[in-house]
């Protein structure tokens, strides 16, 4: 079975690569290469054009993303033929780079486990690195060295690549986009919809959420159990969560609602402020010298007010600058939870920099 299927999508991209052989088609959009529209009889084509009408459905998103790049391109054709703002154009063009996230989070993956389609995931999903890494490396080093934009060998490349970038929207239409929604499920498509809404739009406004978006699940409304602490957005056991913060290269110090502290984490390292499990289940204001003790006092009662969210103080200890952060924790509904204090000493910064 699969076989079959890996040999459908290999005659699909073949007569891709045949049609983009052929220059007296066209893609409309300024590429040498013209292309004219892939046919299928498996209902693909139909099934994707009913799906992409539907207003915030991901394919809908998609389809419109891909418009816009098609629109970022075109300017960036026309920047190269007059020499205009060339580096904005391009840069503005990179934002492809969003939309080529957005597919290799939510669909290669999905395409290549459960339908058993790997071309898209081991080709087209390098294709869409290549690309997004040539284009940043023109404008960075354009950027460097001025002198470049008339250089042959620049322009070559440029044009090269938003040729690529060209073909990959040809290619997304006509076989990517198609074969995902021949195959997905409706609720395959919800749950797409439900991540979707965290990535930054590509080149439009942002959307909507689709209605028919699986929802996001709440911390109240799962169950927990002694084996398992279960989250809204995984699950893991009390030993993994323990190791797990006490690996973070940070000191977390959290205090509740109530201003009493309930946890610190407790890795091998020695740390920079000692914290004694006696401080635990007590206010945190008991934890400091009187004279600090207006100023935590201050934070915390802008915290519960909604009037900061974060404070960041820089100190000095064993011979390294130290950033220390207090953030307010707050819920999906913005109430206040309580405080977080995060204590991270800055040496392995400052030797990286000082290279």
């Amino acid at each position: 079975m699969e076989k079959r299927i890996d040999k459908k999508l290999d005659n699909a991209e073949k007569a891709v690569a045949e049609t983009l052989k052929n220059e007296s088609y066209g893609m409309g959009i300024g590429s040498k290469v013209k292309a004219a529209p892939l046919k299928r009889q498996d209902g693909a084509d139909e099934q994707y054009h009913i799906l992409k009408q539907i207003e915030n459905h991901p394919l809908s998103i998609f389809a419109l993303e891909n418009e816009a790049i098609s629109e970022a391109l075109k300017e960036l054709r026309s920047a190269m033929e007059n020499r205009e703002n060339l580096i904005p154009t391009l840069d503005k063009a990179r934002e492809l780079a969003i939309h080529y996230a957005e597919k290799g989070d939510l669909l290669y993956p999905l395409l290549k486990l459960k339908y058993h389609f790997v071309g898209p995931s081991d080709v087209m999903w390098s294709v869409d690195d290549e690309i997004r890494d040539e284009m940043k490396t023109l404008s960075n080093s354009a950027k460097d060295f001025p002198s470049l934009l008339d250089d042959n060998d620049w322009n070559d490349r440029l044009d090269a690549v938003v040729t690529r970038a060209e073909e990959m929207i040809y290619k997304e239409e006509n076989i990517l986009l198609p074969l995902c929604a021949k195959n997905f499920s409706e609720e395959e498509w919800q749950d797409i919809a439900r991540d979707f809404d965290d990535y930054k739009p590509c080149l439009i406004e942002k959307r909507p959420l689709w209605e028919k978006a699986t929802p996001k699940k709440n911390i109240k409304d799962l169950v927990q159990t002694d084996e398992e602490i279960n989250l809204p957005s995984g699950h893991l056991t009390p030993y993994q969560l323990d190791a797990m913060l006490n690996t973070i290269p940070i000191e977390l110090t959290f205090v509740d609602e109530n201003d009493i502290n309930r946890y610190f984490n407790d890795g091998d390292d020695m740390k920079l402020f000692k914290r004694p499990l006696t401080a635990l289940d007590r206010e945190v204001y008991t934890c400091h010298p009187p004279k600090f003790d207006p100023m935590v006092r201050s934070i915390i009662a802008d915290f519960k007010a909604g009037t900061r969210d974060c404070i960041e103080i820089w100190s000095n200890r064993d011979n390294q600058a130290v950033l220390i952060r207090y953030m307010a924790v707050r819920d999906k509904n913005h109430n206040y939870v309580g405080t977080l204090e995060c204590v991270q000493p800055m040496g392995f910064a400052e030797k990286h920099f000082s290279k």
